[in-house]
């Protein structure tokens, strides 16, 4: 289960690609976005993975930065970098350590079937390391834009769809005449 907002967020380290390790403790001081994602290089993590990309200096210009995590090796990390041109650092969690103390790692469903796995999960993380909002789970499409509008002080849920106004009914097309029955041949 996700933490909730206002609680302290779990403290970690991790392996990144960016050279070293990154910890919650040396990102004090400035908001952080900490993604947690399935697998590298896999649809769903490739869009949610480019839409960042995509936005980076949005989020950066908001004063964060951006973390995208998951179970795989640095060296996968890397070439998944690589080939879709990254510009945030991405961790690697072996073991789901992380995602299990964000609540990022648990039972799911697909076709029916359960079984234990990542959440795609987000959080923001505030200068002094509390959960500034979450979203777990994450649906990709414009999930970016709710954590930019979350950054921005602005509400992070999609707007309310207008109401429908109703529709004139249709006309009626006029009744044909109905055709003679026909006779059966003996």
């Amino acid at each position: 289960m996700a933490l909730d907002t206002g609680t302290k967020a779990p403290d970690f380290t991790l392996p990144s690609t960016s050279g070293g390790t990154v910890s919650l403790a040396s990102l004090r001081g400035k908001k952080t976005v900490l993604y947690f994602y399935p697998t590298d290089d896999t649809p769903g993590c490739t869009a949610e993975a480019c839409d960042f990309r995509d936005n980076l200096a949005r989020v950066t210009k908001l004063g964060a930065n951006v973390f995208g995590v998951s179970k795989d090796s640095l060296a996968s990390h890397d070439k998944f970098r690589g080939k879709y041109s990254l510009t945030f650092p991405l961790l690697s969690d072996a073991g789901n350590v992380v995602a299990r103390a964000y609540g990022a790692y648990g039972k799911k469903k697909l076709y029916g079937r359960e079984y234990e796995g990542t959440i795609r999960t987000t959080y923001i993380i505030d200068e002094a390391g509390k959960i500034a909002a979450v979203w777990s789970p994450v649906k990709v499409p414009g999930h970016v834009d709710k954590v930019l509008a979350a950054l921005s002080g602005e509400s992070a849920e999609a707007p309310a769809k207008p109401a429908k106004v109703a529709a004139k009914p249709a006309k009626k097309a006029p009744a044909k005449a109905a055709k003679p029955a026909k006779k059966k041949k003996n």
